[in-house]
C-alpha cells in the first residue's frame, strides 16, 4: 500500500510545494478500451491516486478487475468514507457518484446528472475544489457532454487538463465538447495519454491554486447534501423548461461556461444533455400517442359493431368514421416515428 495522498510539503522559506498526485479519468461509450491502455501504461509506484469514472448505470460491474489485470497498480470499487492512498485506482461503483471529500472518499446515491449515475462532473468538480493545482483532469471517449462542466471546473481551479484526441476516440463527442469549452493542456491519441499522465504525476504545480468560485463550492456541497429551491436560487435563475427526469423547474446556472441546469431536486444537465432529453421526451409522448390511436380505433370499431347489430346504422357510420380517422391519423405518427428511427 502507498503513502496516504499528501500532496503539499513545506519548504525552505515558509512557502509549500505542491504536486500533482490526483488524477481523474472520465469515460463512457468506448471508455473501456481506452481506460485499460492508460493503466498499462502507468508505473508500479504512481506519486498520485487515480480516480475513474465509466458510464455503467446500475449494472454490475468487473472494471476493477479488468484495470488490475492490464495494469500494475491495485484497482478497486470506490467504497465511502475510505481514505485516499497513492498509488491506488479508484473506479466509481454502480449506480453511485463518486467525489473527494478532504482525503477521502465519498459514494453517494445522489440525483443524476447528465443522465448518469456515477456521473464524471461530481468527481472532477469535487477533486477541483477540494485539491486545485494538484488535479490532473482527462476526457475520454463518450456521447454528449457529461465531464465538460466538470474539465472546466479543474482549469478554473488551477489543475491540468487533457482530453483523448476526438479524431481517435470511439466517441468523439465528449472530448470535442470539453475543448469547445476549456481548451486543454494536452490532446493526445490513448496510446501517448497514459505515458503523459504518468510523466505528469508527482510533478511540482506551478503556483498556489486560485481560489474556487462560490458558485462551483456550492455545487460540490450539493453532491454531499440535499439540494433545495433556496440554494440553487443564489447561482441561477429559473429557466423556460423542466427537468426531464422529475419535471421540476430547471434553473440557467448564472455566468457559467459551459451553460448548464440544474433542478432543485438536485438533476443537473449540460445543454447537449438537455437537448437530447428533449428529444427522448418527445419521442416517448409521440409513442404514447400512437398507442392511443389504435386504442381509439378499436374501441370506435367495437361501437361502430354495436349500433350496426342494433340497426343504428347513423351512430355505427359515425364511430366508424372516427375509428378510420383514427387509423390515419396512427398511420401518419407511424411514418413519422419510423423515419426518425432511420439512420441520417
Amino acid at each position: 500500500m502507498g503513502p496516504l495522498l499528501a500532496g503539499v510539503s513545506d519548504i525552505p522559506g515558509g512557502r509549500t510545494l505542491s504536486t500533482r498526485d490526483t488524477i481523474v479519468l472520465g469515460a463512457s461509450a468506448g471508455g473501456v478500451d481506452a481506460l485499460l491502455a492508460i493503466v498499462q501504461a502507468l508505473p508500479e509506484r504512481l506519486p498520485a491516486a487515480v480516480f475513474v469514472v465509466q458510464h455503467i448505470g446500475a449494472h454490475p460491474s468487473m472494471l476493477p478487475y479488468m484495470l488490475e489485470k492490464a495494469g500494475r497498480l491495485p484497482a478497486r470499487h470506490a467504497r465511502d468514507g475510505e481514505r485516499i492512498v497513492q498509488g491506488t485506482i479508484y473506479v466509481a461503483p454502480p449506480d453511485l457518484h463518486m467525489v473527494i471529500d478532504a482525503d477521502v472518499i465519498r459514494t453517494v446515491r445522489g440525483p443524476k446528472q447528465n443522465f448518469a449515475r456515477p456521473a464524471i462532473d461530481p468527481l472532477f468538480r469535487s477533486a477541483a475544489v477540494t485539491r486545485g493545482a494538484r488535479v490532473i483532469g482527462a476526457i475520454l471517449t463518450g456521447h454528449l457532454d457529461d465531464g465538460t462542466a466538470g474539465l472546466a471546473a479543474i482549469r478554473a481551479c488551477g489543475g491540468m487538463t487533457m482530453v483523448q484526441d476526438p479524431e481517435h476516440s470511439h466517441a468523439p463527442d465528449m472530448p470535442r465538447n470539453a475543448m469547445r469549452t476549456t481548451p486543454p493542456d494536452y490532446v493526445l491519441p490513448i496510446d501517448t495519454l497514459g505515458s503523459t499522465l504518468a510523466a505528469l504525476a508527482g510533478s511540482a504545480t506551478t503556483g498556489d491554486s486560485p481560489i474556487a468560485p462560490p458558485g462551483l463550492v456550492l455545487e460540490n456541497e450539493l453532491a454531499l447534501q440535499s439540494s433545495s429551491m433556496e440554494k440553487i436560487a443564489t447561482v441561477g435563475k429559473p429557466a423556460s423548461v423542466v427537468c426531464p427526469e422529475c419535471g421540476g423547474t430547471l434553473w440557467k446556472l448564472d455566468d457559467r461556461s459551459p451553460v448548464r441546469y440544474r433542478c432543485h431536486t438536485g438533476h443537473a444537465y449540460g445543454a447537449e444533455s438537455l437537448n437530447a432529453a428533449s428529444d427522448h421526451v418527445i419521442e416517448r409522448s409521440l409513442w404514447q400517442a400512437l398507442r392511443a390511436l389504435h386504442e381509439k380505433k378499436a374501441i370506435n370499431i367495437e361501437r361502430a359493431e354495436y349500433h350496426m347489430s342494433r340497426g343504428e346504422q347513423k351512430s355505427a357510420q359515425r364511430y366508424a368514421a372516427q375509428a378510420r380517422d383514427a387509423e390515419q391519423a396512427a398511420r401518419s405518427l407511424e411514418q413519422l416515428l419510423y423515419q426518425q428511427d432511420q439512420p441520417s
